[in-house]
């Protein structure tokens, strides 16, 4: 009996050990991070709180995310939900338009040579200096701070899905021409999985400028919102509450990007970056 289980304890031990070396290393950085911060940050002329300090002013808005007392008083669990739902919206525009666009660029050497100097420029414009520009199109903060997200995801999204198409092996194309597979079947059968994985670097891509976007759009809008929220205890001098914050949109942002990560590797089947 003791030698059928030792090969299921040796897999649990390799298995342990993998763990290990994924979480210590970042947990060690972490602990030694906020030694250093408290120890810098403790004296009487520091301008920014401790540690210590921070968790003591917050711990209201860490163990009750989930309060509304009505207009922009609510939980942290609230805003980065009005913050997601925004960026879920402008991201599904900007991939479904960008990998469209994309698809039908890269069939045509002009169209890339021809639009790829254009969007090289447009993608370095700052989420921001698009906003005055949607709040007088739209007249609304709400459609101004999907678009901002939109326009700003939108161009790695084109770019690599026109870099993925113009790169279809030649061979493939070969293939397809003897079997005869009518246009449809080209693009779902050849097209897509041989670009995928320079989607799914785009996709990447989108969704963290998606992010970056909604909280510097969210603070000049106002209403409900992380960015609103970082905004509004700016104004009102709670920097632990705006640490928190911080906190709180890196760890949701290093989810989404591992969200779209694990989803690209499952559709591509481990080749695309990672």
């Amino acid at each position: 009996m003791e030698i059928k289980r030792r090969p299921r304890s040796d897999k649990a031990w390799k298995l342990a050990q993998s763990a290990a070396a994924r979480i210590v290393p970042p947990l060690i950085v972490v602990a030694l991070f906020l030694v250093v911060w408290e120890l810098l940050c403790s004296n009487a002329g520091a301008t920014l709180p401790p540690p210590l300090k921070v968790f003591r002013d917050t711990k209201d808005l860490i163990f009750d995310p989930f309060f509304d007392n009505g207009g922009i008083d609510k939980g942290l669990f609230w805003h980065l939900s009005a913050s997601l739902q925004r960026v879920a919206l402008g991201y599904s525009l900007a991939a479904i338009v960008g990998i469209a666009l994309g698809t039908l660029i890269g069939q045509s050497v002009w169209a890339m040579r021809g639009l790829d100097p254009i969007f090289q420029v447009l993608r370095t414009i700052p989420p921001l200096a698009w906003l005055p520009l949607a709040l007088a199109a739209f007249r609304d903060g709400q459609p101004s701070a999907i678009f901002v997200i939109f326009i700003t995801s939108i161009w790695p999204i084109i770019i690599n899905t026109a870099v993925g198409i113009r790169n279809i092996p030649q061979d493939y194309r070969n293939v397809a021409a003897v079997v005869r597979l009518n246009p449809f079947e080209f693009f779902w059968k050849i097209m897509i999985p041989s670009a995928a994985p320079y989607i799914f670097t785009g996709l990447r891509i989108g969704i963290g400028l998606s992010w970056l976007a909604i909280i510097a759009a969210e603070m000049l809008i106002g209403g409900v919102g992380i960015g609103f929220f970082i905004w509004d205890a700016w104004n009102s001098s709670h920097i632990s509450e705006i640490i928190l914050a911080l906190i709180y949109v890196g760890i949701v942002g290093f989810i989404l990007d591992r969200a779209i990560a694990m989803i690209g590797a499952f559709f591509t089947r481990g080749t695309s970056v990672s």
